[in-house]
């Protein structure tokens, strides 16, 4: 035993929701070569571990509350190269998981799943591999053999992830000076990137932008 508690891999779990926190904790406490050693609710805090500590491995969630998910992992990826990390999120990996692919980390699973399958794509980033879905996997086989970049099937593919991010944070209800102040930009930068989310997702009001990002928004709540 004592072998098992020296070779175990060392998690940071981030995510804001105390329960999802505690049920992954207790999901793989019953794994004797996965322990959770650090937890964050936030970007920030997820950062003041990494810069004191060095885990093994870091289970991110992509939405945490006002935060972008997808660039704490480039950003995690940045202070600790050597540090795996697996994506987990409400949303659908097809819009998702490539982003977060690309940001730096090396797996993601739906937390409709997660219980099902955490345990396993851990021991499988641990061992150097990719972990999604074998959907997933197929349809990235496929693009690579044809040799073509493909388009994700959701209009919401095709936002920049800086674009995903202003259109998440629109849904949250924030104004056009509020975007510019959480995400440090100009007010001109946030209204050019208001107007390719409408060009994008093919809308023509401002209000009727809102309306389709608080629909979102309420779609990752309802999970």
């Amino acid at each position: 035993m004592n072998a098992s508690v020296q070779t175990a891999i060392s998690i940071l779990l981030v995510d804001d929701h105390p329960i999802v926190r505690l049920g992954v904790s207790q999901l793989l406490g019953l794994e004797p070569d996965l322990k959770v050693r650090w937890q964050a609710s936030s970007a920030g805090e997820a950062l003041a571990v990494c810069e004191s500590a060095e885990p093994d491995m870091a289970i991110v969630d992509i939405s945490l509350g006002e935060e972008s998910g997808i660039e704490l992992i480039r950003k995690l990826t940045r202070l600790r190269p050597a540090m795996r990390i697996l994506a987990m999120s409400v949303h659908d990996e097809s819009l998702y998981a490539e982003r977060a692919l690309r940001a730096g980390a090396k797996g993601y699973v739906m937390k409709h799943s997660a219980a099902k399958n955490i345990v396993a794509a851990l021991r499988r980033i641990r061992g150097g591999e990719i972990y999604v879905s074998e959907e997933l996997r197929s349809r990235l086989v496929a693009r690579a053999i044809d040799g073509k970049p493909g388009k994700m099937s959701s209009g919401l593919g095709q936002l920049s992830d800086r674009e995903l991010e202003v259109f998440r944070l629109i849904g949250q209800g924030l104004k056009k000076s509020e975007l510019a102040l959480r995400l440090k930009l100009s007010v001109n930068t946030i209204e050019s990137h208001r107007a390719s989310l409408k060009r994008k997702l093919n809308v023509n009001s401002s209000s009727e932008l809102a309306r389709l990002a608080i629909l979102h928004v309420e779609g990752e709540h309802d999970h």
